[in-house]
């Protein structure tokens, strides 16, 4: 006994004095401090549990990952210690206590990977380093030049294999200036010698630039890009995308893009995490834009300022990676850092053969302690919509039956997958008729267009969707890019230059985001804008697939 006494006495001196150098380097500002303890205390008391239709749920295993670091055992105050225990059973207590309280969400782990760090906890500000640094034609000729600007003329990239440029917003115009953004990106390209630059040339032609992706969200993807694990950062509100492979993924502007771009580093605050548990069998009329839709409803636009948005459940482990970057892709409209889902089999598969990069994903501690719980039963959801002009204005899709439109567009990082297409397809099918008003479709990216003329869809005997779409009146599928969804220059396909009605599946409904600032736009899922497009009137699927 005593020689395991003597031992336990080095370990807790050598703890104790690793602990103390941990807090000197660790040392911040007073005010700092007091802010950092404030969000603690806050967090462990906010734990609220708020349920929506909550169903009967199997217990959930523990996760068998996690970071454990030697804390000082005289430490008392940090780990509840009661001063009159004697010295074996306080060493024991405090390596109990202390591996609950290091315990970890997904996006703590990530980032202390990142950051080199054994633990952390919401609201420090660490340097991590950057997997992946993303950036497009709207963002990237200004990133580039506060690049230039700060590290020289001549100065290099930090990898050039982590530097992923993406033309994709303002492509197939005649606008001289938004031509001229993507020649920059093609000169830096060059003079880097950027490995993945995904240009295009040829205007008239999108199939002529094998090189050429689309919508920079769904490229990466594609692309294999996203690993879960990583840290990826795009000069993009919609990188959150990315979180669907159970990695940190948030958009950054371009001055902080500019200064990743030189040293392959950022400065993050760590956000607190809220957790959302979507349980139940999946209704064969709902997809996860309605989830997403009806979660912002919830929550609003500001309910998850600055907080990491996690996605578990059933349900969740039940969709498909492009169903599950729907889900990630709006956690910026409810104000999300950003969005996570675990990765699984499902991921793994999707990555077999997109990439060679080793990956090593990260989960959840069992104990690990969230904002709120938000808990729902999918089985009892309804189709949803957000009307103008927020995404968290939410109505059920049947109550704005009355609602006459002018237009349906489908497409975007959001709602232009294949199988979002694929969704859209199955209702024209089911329906058998024409639509009633201009139904624009925009593939995002150059395999998703390829997808929509090459797979047959399920149950259609042998159609594809471009044939299905044909049948039913559609527009032609245009060329992949953002097309409308951001607006645009005026020659833009499918903007919006006069007020008009539309029922769009993209992510945003502001006043003049997808052209005339005097336009109404109805977000909604594939499914319910197919189904609206049939009727010209905002319109519940269920009336076509049930």
């Amino acid at each position: 006994m005593a020689s395991i006494s003597a031992s336990a006495a080095v370990a807790a001196k050598a703890a104790a004095f690793a602990h103390k150098n941990e807090l000197a380097a660790a040392a911040a500002p007073a005010q700092q401090q007091k802010q950092q303890r404030r969000l603690s205390g806050r967090r462990a008391r906010s734990g609220r549990v708020r349920a929506v239709a909550t169903p009967a749920r199997a217990p959930r295993a523990p996760s068998s990952t996690g970071s454990v670091r030697l804390l000082d055992p005289a430490c008392c105050s940090r780990c509840d210690y009661r001063a009159d225990a004697d010295t074996d059973e306080m060493r024991l207590f405090v390596f109990v206590r202390f591996q609950v309280k290091s315990a970890m969400t997904m996006t703590e782990k990530i980032l202390a990977r990142a950051s080199e760090r054994a633990s952390l906890e919401p609201g420090e500000n660490v340097w991590v380093d950057v997997d992946v640094l993303m950036t497009h034609d709207v963002c990237g000729p200004g990133t580039i030049g506060i690049f230039k600007r700060e590290f020289g003329e001549d100065a290099k990239v930090w990898d050039r294999e982590k530097v992923v440029i993406i033309p994709d917003h303002y492509i197939f115009t005649s606008d001289e200036r938004a031509n001229r953004n993507v020649d920059i990106l093609r000169d830096f390209c060059m003079e880097q010698n950027i490995k993945y630059f995904y240009d295009i040339k040829d205007l008239s032609n999108f199939k002529a630039n094998p090189d050429y992706k689309g919508v920079c969200h769904v490229a990466l993807a594609q692309e294999g890009h996203c690993r879960p694990g990583e840290v990826l950062l795009g000069t993009d509100s919609h990188t959150c995308n990315a979180g669907a492979f159970g990695q940190f993924a948030t958009g950054i502007g371009n001055t902080d893009a500019g200064f990743v771009m030189g040293t392959g580093k950022a400065l993050l605050k760590v956000p607190p995490t809220i957790r959302f548990v979507l349980d139940g069998e999946m209704p064969p009329y709902l997809l996860a834009k309605d989830l997403i839709l009806q979660i912002i409803g919830e929550i609003s636009v500001s309910g998850a300022t600055y907080k990491s948005m996690e996605f578990v459940g059933s349900t969740v482990e039940s969709l498909n990676m492009e169903e599950r970057m729907t889900l990630c892709n709006m956690v910026i409209e409810a104000g999300g850092k950003n969005g996570v889902v675990p990765a699984d089999q499902t991921t793994f598969n999707y990555l077999e053969g997109k990439t060679s990069v080793e990956y090593e994903p990260v989960y959840s501690d069992a104990q690990a302690r969230f904002v709120s719980d938000y808990r729902f039963d999918v089985s009892k959801l309804e189709p949803v919509v957000a009307k103008p002009h927020s995404p968290d204005n939410r109505a059920l899709a049947r109550e704005c039956k009355d609602v006459k439109i002018d237009r349906v567009y489908i497409g975007s990082c959001t709602g232009g997958k294949t199988e979002d297409f694929f969704a859209a397809a199955k209702v024209f099918l089911a329906s058998g008729k024409k639509v009633k008003v201009p139904t624009f479709l925009v593939p995002a990216t150059q395999k998703v267009w390829m997808d929509i003329y090459s797979i047959p869809v399920p149950g259609a005997g042998g159609k594809t969707c471009s044939q299905i779409f044909e049948e039913a009146g559609c527009d032609t599928p245009a060329s992949p890019s953002c097309g409308a969804c951001l607006g645009g220059p005026r020659d833009t396909y499918a903007r919006m230059n006069e007020p008009m009605v539309c029922v769009s599946t993209t992510n945003r409904n502001f006043p003049g985001r997808m052209g005339h600032k005097e336009g109404q736009i109805y977000l909604a899922s594939p499914f319910t804008a197919a189904a609206s497009a049939l009727t010209g009137y905002v319109t519940d699927p269920r009336d076509f697939l049930m």
